[in-house]
């Protein structure tokens, strides 16, 4: 077994310890396969991660071992990968490493970390977002074409706000489709847009598409996570590889290839090739800045003529102004 494996990013030279542990079984992928994966990837993933405070998803005994996720930056973090402190819904903070260079992403796969966690916000202000994430979340009875089905319909919604979104697989069953945005609104109102953004998918399709928090009141639908957007709540970022048997990885799409990609054509032995051909396919996200205007006031016309106000935080946040009751539908009425 090989005791180190040396791999050149960016003028810089990453040091990959046992490079020969097997990390996939399944599929025989090894830690050195995942570093040079990101490497080839390199351009993408680090796109994905520029200057955001970001958790690391850590396996360092591969997908059958122990795993967790590592918010603080460790303590031997190298000198030319900076932090950025984020503050969490309980008034603690945590410094994060935020890559700026391709190196700092090798560095993290040295570290275990299969799956990259960025923080909406850069480090420069880490309370003002400039990327709005929806989560199309399929539900027991439900799957991937069903999130393809909503994704294509959020695009239509999207459009009717003067916004553009860049969707990708998440690496399981779902869909993401991240929308670029000036970073002139806070979390709260962010979540605000989200649930906007929401309600009208969910107006157009209420038998296939909910919002509803409470597990046992979604039924056979798409979820369409609006907590993805609260404080401390993060998504996979693009070209991240996750956690399961086959090693599957979030893969940036085009909107044309999304009703007849699936998530399974995305691993990490074929994403090197196409990235190779194609490119980042979410490069130009960084040459937009939208604004969330309309859907804010999509949001304030659903209070207003419809009393729809705020929906539940996930358990880990403060009770909120203005948030309903944070109880199980079914307790509620016991």
């Amino acid at each position: 077994m090989a005791d180190a494996l040396e791999l050149a990013a960016g003028g810089r030279t990453v040091r990959v310890t046992h490079p020969d542990k097997v990390y996939f079984p399944e599929r025989g992928f090894t830690k050195g396969d995942v570093a040079r994966y990101y490497l080839a990837v390199a351009d993408g993933a680090l796109r994905a991660l520029r200057d955001r405070p970001t958790t690391l998803q850590r396996h360092p005994d591969g997908v059958t071992g122990e795993s967790f996720f590592q918010k603080r930056a460790p303590k031997n973090l190298p000198d030319w990968i900076p932090t950025g402190r984020i503050a969490f819904p309980s008034g603690r903070y945590a410094d994060e490493i935020c890559p700026t260079e391709p190196a700092a992403v090798l560095w993290a796969a040295n570290l275990g970390c299969l799956t990259f966690h960025p923080w909406p916000v850069r480090r420069t202000d880490t309370e003002h977002p400039d990327e709005l994430r929806i989560d199309l979340d399929p539900q027991p009875g439900t799957d991937y074409a069903d999130a393809v089905r909503a994704a294509l319909e959020l695009r239509d919604v999207l459009a009717g706000l003067g916004l553009s979104g860049w969707p990708k697989t998440s690496g399981g069953r779902g869909l993401h489709v991240f929308v670029p945005i000036a970073p002139e609104w806070d979390f709260t109102q962010v979540r605000r847009a989200a649930i906007a953004l929401a309600r009208e998918l969910e107006r157009r399709a209420p038998d296939r598409i909910t919002t509803a928090w409470w597990k046992e009141e979604r039924g056979a639908r798409i979820f369409v996570d609006y907590n993805q957007t609260a404080r401390d709540r993060t998504i996979a970022s693009a070209y991240s590889v996750r956690p399961s048997a086959r090693a599957p990885v979030s893969a940036p799409l085009r909107w044309e290839e999304i009703p007849d990609a699936v998530p399974e054509d995305f691993d990490l032995a074929t994403m090197p090739d196409r990235f190779a051909a194609l490119g980042d396919l979410h490069a130009a996200m960084d040459d937009e800045a939208f604004r969330l205007d309309e859907a804010l006031e999509l949001a304030a016309r659903d209070e207003r003529d419809h009393g729809l106000g705020d929906l539940p935080y996930p358990p880990e946040h403060p009770k909120m102004k203005g948030e309903p009751k944070r109880v199980q539908p079914s307790r509620a009425r016991k």
